[in-house]
């Protein structure tokens, strides 16, 4: 029987992701050999605390010296899951720099310094792999790149947020407000003390960065993506979807048209016959539209310590496999083309507006007639009484820029018989 190799890897971080690579590689360990032609030791686990007891980790191999990681030959591999900009950056390009293999979950990191990274991976001739910095155990970067790669994409969108699609689901199955579904995400786990990040959208905008600059081939970085929350959507909006056959969705949009690339997140009424409106709880999904492949989608968990050591170690076996046959570095950055970013103001959208309004005759034309001076049409139309002498208009419109949409709210504010614009929701 051929003598397999051992490969030598250091894990930088060891929380919740970094607990189940640790955890998920000691499991596979024996199969290693075999799916990648050598096997893997774990030779040094970076923390903040090596007193710190870690469950099922081996104590002798935490250290706090990122230099005894850097400055060691025989280490090939380096895992990165402690998330943030600094000092992960620095890390991550001294190991690239030594000619160290990097594999991250970092979406933060990758989302603003993707491109300088993946660089110095060309340059040195290694592997930068970070298929978990997007959709914990859903692969959609590999595919991209590689199963994708004959295609011409022109749509990626998703649903790439576990916590705002279980707050949604929970407010649309179940008739929660908002501030009841978030506190029953907390509870389970879903939502972090301080969820700004996932309810406000930076967190999927993050995403969208890495996933346009993917799929188009061409830099987009997280100050590209306009990012929107879910903090508005109240019940009454969720009442009038499922009256429209709609759901509400926190999606997140890379798009390509006309030489110009559209990334943005916000809320959007998605109608209940599109694949994503299926995607319930805490899951996540991509939807793609290529050329040649017409549409697909990817589905399954999009966080968690499993489903994200699952990114990590297929990529981690990538890197091995690649090593085996000497030719590390052969999938790259991918980003030779340079297409603009198109400002979100020029950005055309459909929107739902509530709003409500004194009921009497004449104020159905006068709002039509402001928005029509927008350069704002309208395709659907419901009015409802709440008292005599008021009533909710919906308005449902045609595709309009973003700007003129943003000029005709302001102008409705002040028009006299609008008592107050409720809710503003962009239609897919």
């Amino acid at each position: 029987m051929k003598t397999q190799k051992t490969i030598r890897a250091a894990l930088l971080g060891c929380g919740t992701v970094g607990g189940g690579v640790y955890k998920l590689l000691d499991r596979r360990k024996e199969e290693l050999a075999d799916k990648a032609g050598a096997s893997l030791e774990i030779s040094a686990v970076l923390v903040h605390n090596v007193n710190k007891k870690r469950e099922g980790v081996d104590p002798s191999l935490l250290t706090d010296d990122f230099e005894r990681i850097a400055n060691d030959p025989s280490i090939d591999i380096v895992i990165e899951v402690m998330g943030g900009i600094e000092p992960a950056r620095t890390m991550i390009l001294r190991s690239l720099r030594a000619g160290k293999n990097v594999v991250t979950a970092n979406k933060d990191l990758i989302a603003v310094h993707g491109s300088k990274l993946l660089s110095a991976a060309r340059e040195n001739k290694v592997d930068l792999l970070f298929e978990a910095a997007v959709a914990g155990g859903i692969p959609i970067i590999r595919p991209l790149k590689q199963c994708l790669a004959g295609n011409e994409l022109s749509d990626v969108v998703g649903i790439v947020n576990g916590t705002t699609n279980y707050i949604l689901t929970k407010m649309f199955e179940e008739n929660m407000d908002f501030d009841a579904a978030l506190e029953k995400a907390k509870e389970l786990g879903y939502a972090e003390a301080d969820p700004t990040a996932d309810i406000e959208g930076l967190d999927a905008g993050r995403k969208v960065a890495i996933l346009a600059s993917t799929a188009f081939h061409s830099p987009v970085v997280f100050d590209d993506v306009y990012t929107e929350g879910i903090t508005k959507i109240s019940s009454s909006d969720i009442k009038y979807a499922k009256e429209f056959d709609c759901v509400i969705k926190l999606l997140g949009i890379a798009r390509e048209r006309q030489e110009q690339i559209e990334a943005y997140v916000c809320p959007m009424l998605l109608p209940a016959d599109h694949p994503l409106a299926t995607v319930r709880g805490s899951f996540n999904a991509v939807f793609v539209h290529g050329d040649a492949v017409d549409d697909v989608m990817f589905y399954g968990r999009g966080a968690g310590e499993f489903p994200t050591a699952s990114a990590v170690v297929g990529d981690v076996i990538d890197v091995m496999r690649n090593m085996e046959y000497g030719c590390t570095g052969r999938i790259g950055c991918g980003c030779y083309r340079s297409v603009p970013v198109k400002q979100f103001r020029d950005v055309k959208n459909k929107f739902f507006i509530r709003m409500q309004v004194i009921n009497r005759p004449g104020v159905l034309a006068a709002i039509a007639g402001e928005l029509g001076r927008h350069k704002v049409s309208i395709s659907k139309v419901v009015q409802k009484v709440i008292t005599k002498g008021s009533a909710e208009l919906v308005i449902v419109t045609e595709d309009v820029k973003e700007y003129h949409m943003s000029e005709a709210l302001e102008d409705l504010k002040e028009l006299e018989p609008v008592q107050e614009i409720s809710s503003v929701i962009r239609s897919y």
